[in-house]
């Protein structure tokens, strides 16, 4: 397979080349649903392995050999299965890689899949890393998975986590991303730049006093084909603000927002990463990917929101209004995407502001 040699993040049209080539391969033959602007979403096989604990493979080893040493049972995932809150489970995904050597990759949660808390990450045959595929990796991909807040029911073909590819290395140092965002706005209001583009939380609403959600502990079950059939007072308890300042509380999980509306330009797209763990005792959570498009006016967003998955650790902490929680790292596309998020691809989330996850009922629905 021959690429362009422009460095970045490859858009749906070099997906689909990588596909074609036979650099991504899947059983059955992956879906165009499965193809998004800069990345391509990934599919559970027919069965789950309910192991001990987490691992990584290790250089020069199979995960199903570690499967085989930690499998405590097998689930079969036709018809339906359950995966237990608190439990962790490794499912073999339908598609396979035998990237060029120039081409890596990284995955990550989808959004609807962060906002449950369900902790889905990718991992590979000699991976040292979470979510981090190297460039040249031929062999499975896997994904472990452990719901956290949520028992939820899931089947074959569902998508849970995506992947991007990348050719050699595209990401914006402070300078670059500061001469992007004086051309055509990234945020509303000042941009914190520094090592990424800082945002902050919302606690101090412009009407009302809710700024969030927090998982309760003891729910029912989540059926991941249900789309908005749930009601979010059997799963949520409000968190309200009068006085621009929560308490988070140790192990809880909780929906918030972001103070500044953001913006992805359609030549570019970012990942949303941890702040630098020394500014509290909780962590920004897992879905990180955002598409060329979102919040692009010409596709529909003027601006969109981020939804901030937040988990606090071991004492409870205060977050203050404006508190900068997280960071936005940019990189540019190798090309310009041929489909844009939002721009007549179904988007779930453009527009958004606090919102659940598509799986529950908007508010007085």
């Amino acid at each position: 397979m021959t690429e362009s040699d422009a460095k970045g993040v490859l858009p749906a049209q070099a997906l689909k080349r990588l596909i074609a080539s036979g650099a991504i391969s899947a059983k059955p033959a992956i879906i165009d649903a499965q193809v998004q602007p800069a990345s391509l979403d990934l599919r559970l096989g027919t069965v789950a392995y309910r192991v001990r604990a987490s691992f990584l493979a290790g250089e020069g080893n199979r995960v199903a050999d570690r499967i085989a040493e930690f499998e405590m049972h097998r689930v079969s995932l036709e018809g339906g299965a359950v995966l237990e809150k608190g439990c962790v489970y490794v499912v073999p995904l339908m598609e396979g890689l035998a990237l060029p050597p120039g081409i890596q990759a990284v995955a990550n949660a989808k959004s609807s899949t962060g906002r449950l808390d369900l902790l889905t990450r990718t991992i590979t045959d000699g991976g040292t890393e979470f979510d981090r595929i190297p460039a040249g990796y031929t062999g499975p991909l896997y994904a472990e998975i452990c719901p956290r807040s949520f028992s939820v029911l899931v089947r074959p073909g569902m998508r849970l986590n995506q992947i991007r590819f990348r050719q050699g290395q595209s990401q914006l140092d402070d300078a670059a991303l500061a001469a992007l965002h004086a051309r055509v706005g990234l945020v509303s209001g000042r941009a914190v730049i520094d090592d990424g583009l800082g945002f902050s939380v919302d606690l101090r609403p412009a009407s009302g006093t809710l700024v969030g959600y927090r998982a309760k502990p003891h729910t029912g079950l989540i059926d991941l084909d249900r789309i908005g059939e749930y009601e979010p007072s059997d799963f949520w308890e409000e968190v309200h603000s009068r006085d621009s300042r929560i308490i988070l509380d140790p192990g809880a999980f909780y929906i918030l927002v972001s103070r500044e509306a953001v913006t992805i330009p359609p030549d570019h797209a970012a990942e949303m990463a941890p702040y630098l763990a020394m500014v509290g005792e909780f962590r920004v959570h897992y879905a990180g990917f955002f598409d060329p498009g979102f919040g692009w006016a010409e596709a529909g967003g003027a601006g969109s929101r981020g939804v901030l998955e937040v988990r606090c650790h071991e004492a409870p902490f205060v977050l203050e209004h404006g508190q900068i929680v997280g960071r936005l790292v940019y990189e540019r596309m190798a090309e310009r995407p041929e489909t844009l998020y939002g721009a007549g691809i179904a988007s779930n989330y453009q527009g958004q502001g606090l919102k659940l996850s598509k799986h529950f009922r908007a508010p007085g629905a």
